[in-house]
């Protein structure tokens, strides 16, 4: 959204390609997405193809007459008969420092690996999964307790704003290609990706449970049934009981690893709402030495 802001405000937007409108909210009532809307309430035609691999789509966007196409989280893996429409190809904005992070989720895995640093990369896109020449990058740091969604809002600024950079300098910038063999990937999430194992050390366990909100949402069985951890930091501490032991830490109970402990600080048990840690003891009633475990 903040990327087609900035192209509504700035350039001439012959047409804006987006997901169909799909089921949601209660009673799953057609909902359409909100790119759809702005750009509605623009006044620029809108595109809503099941799939661009579709016969007759490619030649529909070359008939549009673009000078570029920009491409921000669309989901799909386009064909090159859709990337070449526009005169003089695509763009993608990209949130990762390529070639690190390529992939559907750059984001949430650049937070679970631990990385302290992250930013927006606009390329040239070609055939391959985020593999074609660079054409800026913008680092940002990531926080220290920053979540996935946090960092993904930022982004998405700073992403437009880089565009808006990229598009400006155009004709000057010469597409540098990428090091292919400095590539690290970020598939599509899991639900399953957010199983939490406490044998991992407490930095490892908060960094993917940071990058597991708002999804897949970091999970771990407990004696009263799955619970979501939201939040949580870790406490320097030699390792007293074995992983997943719930110990006693900082006037609460904290969850020994494989390497110190975690202090959950919000969590969700199942079909409730989520609470901060100390309400959610309060409610399960549990000692010292009950044991959390993957689920």
């Amino acid at each position: 959204m903040p990327t087609l802001e900035a192209m509504l405000q700035r350039h001439q937007v012959v047409a804006v390609v987006t997901q169909p409108d799909r089921p949601a909210h209660r009673g799953q009532r057609l909902t359409p997405p909100p790119v759809k809307l702005r750009a509605e309430a623009a006044g620029a035609p809108v595109l809503q193809p099941p799939r661009l691999r579709d016969p007759g789509w490619s030649e529909r966007l070359r008939a549009i007459g673009a000078d570029v196409g920009v491409v921000v989280a669309f989901g799909q893996i386009l064909p090159k008969a859709v990337l070449d429409a526009p005169a003089r190809g695509s763009i993608n904005v990209h949130a990762s420092l390529l070639p690190r992070y390529r992939g559907a989720a750059p984001i949430a895995w650049a937070i679970m690996r631990g990385e302290r640093q992250t930013g927006i990369t606009t390329f040239l896109m070609d055939e391959g999964m985020d593999t074609g020449p660079m054409l800026l990058t913008a680092s940002t740091p990531i926080g220290e307790a920053e979540t996935a969604g946090e960092l993904s809002e930022r982004l998405s600024k700073l992403g437009a704003d880089v565009l808006v950079d990229t598009l400006a300098r155009l004709d000057a910038l010469t597409p540098t290609p990428q090091r292919h063999e400095a590539a690290t990937l970020a598939p599509r999430l899991k639900k399953t990706d957010g199983h939490l194992d406490w044998s991992r050390a407490a930095r490892e366990l908060t960094d993917w449970i940071r990058g597991c909100n708002p999804w897949p949402g970091a999970l771990t069985a407990t004696p009263g049934g799955p619970l979501r951890i939201w939040r949580a930091r870790p406490v320097p501490a030699q390792a007293v009981a074995e992983p997943g032991t719930l110990v006693v830490a900082a006037e609460t109970l904290a969850v020994a690893t494989g390497d110190g402990l975690v202090l959950p600080i919000e969590v969700q048990p199942e079909s409730r709402r989520a609470v901060a840690w100390p309400e959610f003891l309060r409610g399960a009633r549990l000692s010292p030495g009950a044991r959390f475990s993957t689920p």
